[in-house]
């Protein structure tokens, strides 16, 4: 054996120790491992305890942040939002929340933030946010029960008797007018509409606001969202006093003269006289400087823009000048500083008034009544109410000493617009408007803030002038840019398009606006009463023709991005961070530029809502397939107004009319005198075999179509689509296809072949449709799930039984044969 143990030192080199020595050797190494492992133990409990600190600090932190904030008394910049959460629920839920519940709600919590002052600051805010949401809820209902609109049920061709209450010309030669319905006839409508618009087309010279009109007009029910989430045109007509748009046949025949208004209500005979003051004014403006020149000139004081041309107006659009048109706040801001420093300067010419008299506020008061009358003129349209409030009340708080530049004077305005329309929350010109004056006011309050620091340029005289230049266009051009960055989410969520090149239109035409157009054609507004505004407004004319020039200019450069719909949660997060960025004080605001650029990314990222397969429109008449960017409808001329939506919102350019079949001899004809009739089982037969034999002639993805009849196409995932216009072919559709469309009044949701049927009836229930078969099975998405609200419930009215709600048979009597 030590042989062996010698031979394995000598062949491995090495000593072996033997068992009880190993043993000797290992057992030191217990001790060291739990050394270590209590080492690591204490440093993670080290690590926790420095999380724990930090977030404690981070805790710490937080809350001196939100106490400097509620120190800075800011609360009633909050008081606008809470108010337009509310109406905001109100008008997006399914059904009418009820009142009783909402009233009590408000007592609730308006009696605890009251009377519950020792309470702790966190939950009196909790207290006074949930007061204003259901103040905003409340303020909803009132406003829906003040408008109460009757709105037309479905299309009508009908005579009507009426008074004219506004009238607007478009530069074709068409007038548009809102009448006052009196009475309808042949037929008469049992649940007619108080007010709608009607066009007339060629009328060489307009009725008067007052005269009493007869004629035969197509009258149709204000329309819906062309695809869902989309805007809804019924929410705002109900809210303006709409209740149908038609066209009439011919001239309307006029019955009497306005003499008749006397017998009108005081407050009526104001507005139509005011009405008729705008008109004349307009008309003359459109005498004086002819084209689009005069119709530019009329929408800077009157508001009526479809004078200009539509070639002019999509120019703008194009350039980001589009503001200039709308009478907002840009309007009334340089209408009332003209008005305001020049009546200064003028003071100033007289040391001794000057001296004597506070010009300051006399000069407010003065520029106060030019955005009075300025508004008075202006229609009372919601962007010219919402610029005169905030005005006013910053010319107020010149009169009382107060700051006039303020989030303060913001959040005022913001809170007496929803007092008096909370539906305005919802509407495009209210969140662009009021997004571009947070932000403005937002980043005058931090350039305030700065330390200013005086340079060797600015204490000589020689450089003055080139400073005042300098900063002019640096001012024109920060407020452009904020502005623009500002409504740039607002711009795509609603129009789907962004201006990318507005920052150099608005540079080139801002000065032009500011220093000739307002100021002369304020001038020209001044001397009107006495006939010597000509020559005021001709160089008025030559300003604006200049930014007609650069808007044009500008618009050839491109640059017009479209943007399809975007996902639902992105407008929501970028307002929160908006808000959060612009209204706080202290180092939260940076939360909100992390939301903001949080979602501006997953925006870039992110491919939008998901693009439909199939779309209907809410009358049936329009049915499109999209395949990429080219849209494949059953309709060689679709309905513009439809059609330019779906092109916009999926982004889609190329339109591909159906391809339209020979007459065949073969199949039956079907005249409107017989429109209703069955067919016999050999014309259904033929039908069919016709219906089948259209579809090996056109591509999979389009349309052929066999005009005044139907239209047949096949889908991607096989199935087959057929759109009729006549329920005669109701039973062979119903045989040969999946899905069926039509605009018929048929009171069916299905066919008994278990083909899914969409109809007049089924489409008043749902709105517009839109349908994507990726999976394996159709996802079906519909405008709205509920036509409870007041805006809808026209919807569900059947004019045949004068009730709301007549039922929908879940089966058709179709069956299979066709019998």
């Amino acid at each position: 054996m030590p042989n062996l143990e010698a031979q394995e030192r000598q062949e491995y080199g090495r000593d072996l120790a033997p068992p009880s020595q190993h043993r000797r050797a290992i057992a030191p190494i217990a001790p060291r491992a739990e050394a270590e492992r209590r080492q690591r133990t204490q440093d993670q409990a080290s690590l926790f305890a420095r999380l724990y600190l930090t977030l404690g600090h981070g805790r710490a932190a937080i809350g001196r942040l939100i106490e400097e904030e509620a120190a800075h008394g800011r609360a009633i910049l909050f008081a606008p939002i809470y108010m337009g959460l509310g109406a905001i629920f109100w008008f997006k839920v399914d059904s009418d929340p009820p009142p009783q519940a909402v009233l009590v709600a408000l007592l609730l919590l308006a009696g605890g933030f009251l009377f519950k002052r020792d309470a702790g600051r966190v939950f009196r805010h909790v207290l006074f946010a949930g007061m204003l949401v259901s103040l905003g809820m409340a303020l909803a209902q009132w406003e829906s029960w003040r408008a109460s609109t009757v709105m037309l049920d479905s299309a009508v061709t009908t005579t009507f008797t009426g008074r004219i209450e506004r009238r607007e010309s478009y530069d074709n030669g068409r007038w548009r007018y809102v009448v006052k319905v009196d009475a309808t006839e042949k037929p008469a409508i049992r649940r007619a509409p108080g007010r709608v618009t009607i066009f007339v087309r060629k009328q060489a010279e307009p009725f008067n606001l007052g005269d009493r009109i007869q004629g035969r007009a197509r009258l149709t029910p204000p329309a819906g969202p062309a695809l869902p989430h989309l805007n809804d045109f019924a929410f705002s007509s109900y809210f303006n006093g709409i209740g149908a748009n038609g066209f009439a046949y011919g001239t309307p025949e006029l019955l009497s003269p306005d003499g008749d208004v006397t017998k009108e209500p005081l407050l009526d005979q104001a507005d139509i006289w005011l009405a008729g003051l705008r008109n004349s004014i307009g008309d003359r403006i459109r005498r004086t400087l002819p084209g689009d020149t005069g119709a530019f000139a009329a929408a800077l004081v009157t508001d009526e823009r479809r004078a200009i041309s539509d070639e002019t107006t999509e120019a703008l659009r194009t350039a980001g000048l589009t503001h200039i048109i709308a009478i907002s706040g840009l309007n009334m801001a340089l209408s009332a500083g003209i008005f305001y420093i020049g009546l200064r300067y003028l003071f100033s010419l007289f040391p001794g008034v000057a001296q004597a008299w506070p010009t300051k506020k006399v000069a407010a008061f003065g520029a106060l009544v030019t955005v009075t009358a300025y508004y008075l003129i202006s229609g009372f349209g919601v962007s010219a109410e919402r610029a005169f409030i905030m005005m006013a009340i910053v010319l107020v708080a010149v009169l009382f000493d107060r700051p006039s530049i303020s989030l303060r004077n913001v959040a005022l305005s913001a809170i007496v617009i929803l007092i008096l329309s909370p539906s305005q929350v919802l509407g495009p010109s209210f969140q662009m408007s009021y997004a571009a004056t947070l932000a403005l006011v937002s980043g005058y309050t931090l350039w305030k803030r700065r330390q200013h620091r005086e340079s060797i340029f600015s204490r000589s005289r020689l450089l003055s002038p080139l400073l005042f230049v300098s900063r002019f266009f640096g001012g024109v051009l920060s407020t452009s840019f904020v502005g623009g960055a500002s409504t740039a989410i607002f711009s795509i969520e609603h129009f789907h398009r962004l201006a990318t090149y507005g920052l150099a239109a608005n540079l080139a035409a801002m000065p032009i606006v500011s220093f000739i157009v307002m100021p002369f054609g304020m001038m020209a507004m001044l001397l009107m009463p006495l006939g010597l505004d000509a020559p005021f407004w001709k160089v008025t004319g030559e300003g604006l023709e200049l930014v007609i020039l650069i808007a044009k200019t500008v618009a050839g450069w491109g640059g017009d991005i479209t943007f399809g719909r975007q996902a639902g949660w992105l407008l929501p997060t970028f307002i929160a961070g908006f808000l959060i960025m612009t209204m706080l004080r202290t180092h939260l605001r940076h939360v909100g530029l992390l939301l903001l650029l949080s979602a501006i990314g997953a925006a870039a990222f992110s491919s939008g809502m998901p693009k439909p397969d199939l779309m209907i429109s809410e009358d049936g008449v329009l049915v499109a397939l999209r395949q990429d960017d080219i849209l494949a409808t059953n309709r060689e001329r679709p309905q513009a107004f439809i059609f330019e939506q779906w092109q916009k919102a999926l982004m889609a350019a190329e339109h591909q009319p159906p391809t339209i079949l020979p007459a065949d001899s073969r199949l039956p004809h079907v005249s409107k005198a017989d429109r209703r009739r069955r067919l016999s089982t050999e014309e259904q037969n033929a039908v069919r075999k016709a219906m089948d034999e259209a579809l090996d002639q056109v591509m999979q993805g389009s349309f052929a179509c066999q005009k005044g009849a139907w239209c047949v196409a096949m889908l991607e995932n096989g199935a087959m689509l057929v759109t009729i216009e006549d329920a005669a072919y109701l039973p062979p559709a119903c045989d040969t296809a999946n899905i069926v469309i039509t605009p018929i009044k048929l009171r069916l949701d299905r066919c008994r072949s278990g083909a899914m049927l969409f109809t007049d009836a089924t489409l008043r229930q749902t709105g517009s449709v839109e349908m994507n078969f990726n999976a394996d099975m159709p996802i079906i998405s519909t405008a709205f799930d509920n036509p409870q609200r007041p805006w809808m419930r026209h919807r569900t009215y059947d004019w045949r039984t004068g009730t709301f709600g007549a039922p929908i048979r879940s089966a058709s009597p179709v069956s299979d044969s066709g019998e």
